[in-house]
């Protein structure tokens, strides 16, 4: 029996999710830009919800590319929010719109959004040694000034819960816990 993080239900999805994208590091620009969008707009909402959602966000948001969603007029925010295959909130919506900016004055600075961000952690995963899931904190001094330093270069619904978050989804951080088959 393959034994998985506690927080991973049954669904075929979610455990193809937990098995082979949580916490494997990712260095992609898009895939990093997307993540951080869907993390956001999971804020109040369970993971789950847009993980099932998360091709419906892909559809909607042009693969999550920032050169095209900078461009988005009133009129695709519009039909975003009658977009049934994504969580209809305005705030988040719009959200997508500024982070893409910001995104890409952070690609101009440091010439990869990878490069920014991988920098918080010094380039190289945190290993962590959790026993049980209630050990996993919510927040840590990293993931504080992750989200004050986004905040600071206009990015939207990037909270210090949600950047650790983040960070664990693309594998800044490994929090499967040690009973967990994916922990090495």
């Amino acid at each position: 029996m393959t034994i998985r993080c506690g927080w991973v239900n049954e669904d075929p999805l979610y455990i193809d999710y937990h098995d082979h994208e949580w916490g494997v590091p990712v260095h992609d620009d898009r895939h990093l830009f997307e993540m951080l969008n869907l993390e956001g707009a999971q804020a109040g909402l369970s993971w789950y919800t847009i993980l099932k959602k998360r091709e419906g966000y892909r559809e909607a948001f042009d693969g999550f590319d920032p050169l095209l969603i900078v461009n988005y007029d009133d009129k695709k925010l519009n039909e975003l929010l009658e977009n049934s295959g994504i969580v209809r909130n305005r705030l988040k919506i719009a959200s997508v719109v500024q982070n893409a900016k910001a995104f890409l004055k952070v690609q101009e600075e440091f010439s990869t959004f990878d490069s920014y961000i991988w920098g918080f952690v010094g380039g190289k995963p945190i290993n962590n040694n959790w026993t049980d899931m209630s050990q996993v904190p919510a927040t840590t001094e990293i993931s504080d000034a992750m989200s004050k330093d986004l905040k600071k270069r206009g990015f939207k619904f990037v909270g210090s819960t949600i950047c650790y978050a983040y960070m664990q989804a693309v594998g800044m951080v490994n929090d499967h816990n040690q009973t967990c088959f994916r922990y090495k």
